[in-house]
């Protein structure tokens, strides 16, 4: 007895014999498939070379020009640590207003070799309003609160300070000074003391010292602006019946002013000419390499433009207007911090996970930012600033990061972009794509190169929130 089977139920197809219409297969060798361009993961959205306004740059050098400014000794102390031991650079003791421009090695270095390390304890106050002070403190590590009684005896707090940054520079310059403020430990600390003592002791021994004191003090009492330029000599709040002399004045620049000259980043695209002849269709070879080239290039150029050494954004905001967050998060509070420092702020920048840890707080709070437009988008604002991010900015090994704000435009004496069109061979605005050679294993050279920095032109064109704590 035999039985069929579903494989003996079906008609044989033996070299599509018995096929009724064209196989899939078969098909495709007619047809090309729909296919998209090479794509890129790590484009991001760019928004530094967005939002600054480039400059026209002739000859690839910009010098910004400034009123002379007596502002003095308002950066940070530079420390090296070996173990648990901590220790002052010599050369950096010139941010000390009274040591600002002194040079005498030997004196540094003596003067640095007296600091004595100190260890608190969170709570600890290290400063106390109406005392004494009898020396100078370099914060090696943590944070301190400074805090002060306002007209009804009520404690307010002034702010906070941390790595680097320094309380009592009075001591060196006067025996009379007292603390006209509390600073108090808000972590464990270790903090680098410099008597008053011990410095009067250095000076006393060091004629080029006592004569750089003295040449201090004349410049301390020379008339400065709020900005800390020189102040001109004006009269105001005559009346037309009186006839005051007039006194006469005049706009002092400085001597020196700063130039920044075009950084450049570049790279050689290396093709085949095997490729290059007989794999252009659809889509040119040549082409989808230098597009991909060049968004890697820019992404250099964002990088490069916020964390560059010498003109980047982070390394470029003053001392003066770098702020330390009040909790550890970055708050409202913060933000409006940045924003009371400066006229027509424009932009804030964080990283995303920054943008994250201050809507975090805004929730925790019960606020909700609005948005702006930007473009043909929104994006998360704060008091109609908009707030962009903005992935380049670093994140240190303690889980922190900072947020810039700026404000933009030469004419607004703001954050500008630089740049120089018009060169050789140019393929987009400051980037040109140069033949290079054939070599003779038959492969094309391309040089690619962008040329490109950023200058500020004020010191309070932007503003920086350091060490904000991203973690929940």
């Amino acid at each position: 007895m035999s039985v069929n089977t579903a494989a003996e139920a079906q008609p044989q197809e033996l070299d599509g014999h018995n096929r009724t219409s064209l196989g899939a297969a078969a098909a495709r060798g007619l047809a090309t498939t729909t296919k998209t361009p090479p794509q890129m993961q790590g484009i991001t959205n760019r928004w530094v070379q967005r939002i600054l306004p480039w400059v026209e740059v002739r000859g690839g050098t910009y010098r910004v020009n400034r009123r002379v400014s007596y502002s003095i000794g308002d950066g940070r102390i530079t420390l090296i640590q070996t173990a648990d031991q901590v220790s002052v650079v010599p050369g950096d003791l010139g941010e000390f207003p009274a040591l600002r421009g002194y040079d005498d090695e030997e004196v540094l270095s003596a003067l640095a070799a007296r600091f004595t390390q100190r260890e608190v304890e969170a709570g600890t106050v290290v400063a106390q309003a109406g005392a004494p002070v009898d020396a100078v403190l370099i914060i090696a590590h943590g944070r301190v609160s400074r805090s002060k009684a306002n007209p009804y005896g009520a404690p307010k707090t002034l702010g906070v300070l941390a790595d680097g940054q320094y309380l009592g520079e009075s001591a060196l310059t006067s025996q009379r000074a007292t603390w006209d403020i509390t600073a108090t430990a808000e972590t464990a600390c270790t903090l680098l003391a410099l008597s008053r003592a011990d410095f009067a002791a250095i000076a006393d021994q060091s004629g080029s010292l006592r004569d750089h004191l003295r040449a201090f003090a004349g410049l301390s009492a020379k008339p400065r602006t709020r900005g800390g330029e020189a102040a001109l000599d004006l009269i105001a709040g005559h009346s037309g019946d009186q006839e005051p002399v007039l006194p006469s004045t005049f706009v002092d620049y400085e001597a020196a002013p700063r130039e920044y000259e075009l950084g450049v980043a570049q790279t050689v695209l290396r093709v085949h000419s095997r490729v290059a002849d007989l794999f252009n269709e659809p889509m040119n070879q040549v082409d989808q390499q230098l597009k991909l080239t060049i968004a890697e290039l820019r992404e250099r150029q964002e990088h490069e433009l916020v964390n560059n050494p010498d003109f980047g954004l982070l390394h470029n905001v003053d001392y003066s207007q770098r702020i330390q967050p009040s909790e550890g998060p970055p708050t409202p509070d913060d933000l409006d911090e940045l924003l009371s420092r400066r006229r027509d702020s424009r932009y804030f920048l964080a990283h995303p996970r920054a943008i994250a840890a201050f809507g975090r707080e805004c929730n925790r709070r019960g606020l909700y930012p609005a948005s702006v437009p930007m473009g043909e988008r929104t994006v998360p604002a704060w008091r109609g600033v908009p707030v962009l991010p903005c992935p380049v900015i670093p994140i240190t090994e303690h889980n922190t990061s900072s947020i810039l704000v700026l404000r933009t435009g030469e004419d607004n004496q703001g954050v500008v972009g630089l740049r120089q069109t018009g060169i050789p061979d140019e393929y987009e605005p400051g980037l040109n794509v140069r033949f290079m050679s054939i070599d003779s294993k038959a492969v094309i050279s391309y040089l690619v190169s962008t040329y490109f920095s950023a200058a500020v032109l004020v010191p309070d064109a932007i503003g920086m929130l350091e060490n904000a704590e991203l973690g929940r």
